[in-house]
């Protein structure tokens, strides 16, 4: 089985993230921040995002909870009606993303789906990319009590398709990737070009890192 995450692995997402947040602080009377600035924030989920990007204006500290819990809580439902408006038109595909699903596939590995998006958002994504098929789980991060860098959702999706963590891939762009794979036991690989804060993934010592998803298959 292998696992992928979603936001920053396969798809860069942070150009529709970055529009919805921008709308939330024009609705909260706060100027945009624009991508550049978003993109540092993305990895977390959804409400970690806005708090972070509330933070970027001193409306919280430390991109943790405001003092204020109401309002980061309409900002949060500010974002996400935003978001979900709109959630595809400005994301890509990572180049090598789509081989690698279609050649796993065909290779009859199972695939599974596990992000910390939240899970209303998942297949409005794989549905425009084309992608829903591939996977024969998906999970977001309110799919469960826990999410990654628990390793909560990766036992449950083994469990679920009956594969040994053992015989189990994480595949990610961030340190909670690789943080919740290792606490699960799967093997890890990451990818070095998602949302990692600015911290070269290396660091979080995958047990491989690729720079494009198509190296995982092998043509004939």
């Amino acid at each position: 089985m292998v696992a992928f995450d979603l936001d920053g692995t396969l798809i860069d997402s942070v150009p529709d993230l970055a529009h919805a947040i921008d709308r939330m602080l024009v609705d909260e009377g706060l100027t945009a921040l624009g991508e550049d600035r978003v993109r540092d924030f993305v990895g977390n989920g959804s409400r970690v995002l806005v708090e972070r990007a509330l933070a970027a204006h001193d409306l919280a500290t430390d991109g943790l909870a405001t003092d204020d819990l109401s309002r980061v809580e309409q900002a949060h439902q500010s974002f996400l009606a935003h978001y979900a408006a709109d959630p595809s038109s400005r994301t890509r595909l990572y180049p090598g993303a789509r081989e690698c699903l279609e050649g796993l596939r065909q290779a009859g590995i199972p695939l599974v789906l596990i992000t910390n998006k939240p899970e209303a958002f998942i297949e409005p994504l794989l549905s425009h990319f084309a992608l829903s098929e591939h996977f024969a789980l998906a999970l977001g991060g309110d799919s469960l009590p826990t999410r990654k860098p628990d390793p909560a959702p990766l036992l449950f999706a083994a469990e679920r398709l009956g594969v040994p963590p053992r015989q189990a891939l994480m595949v990610g762009d961030s340190r909670h990737d690789i943080a919740a794979g290792r606490a699960a036991g799967f093997r890890t690989l990451a990818v070095p070009y998602g949302y990692n804060h600015g911290e070269p993934i290396s660091r979080s010592h995958p047990d491989h890192v690729v720079d494009s998803l198509a190296e995982l298959v092998v043509a004939d």
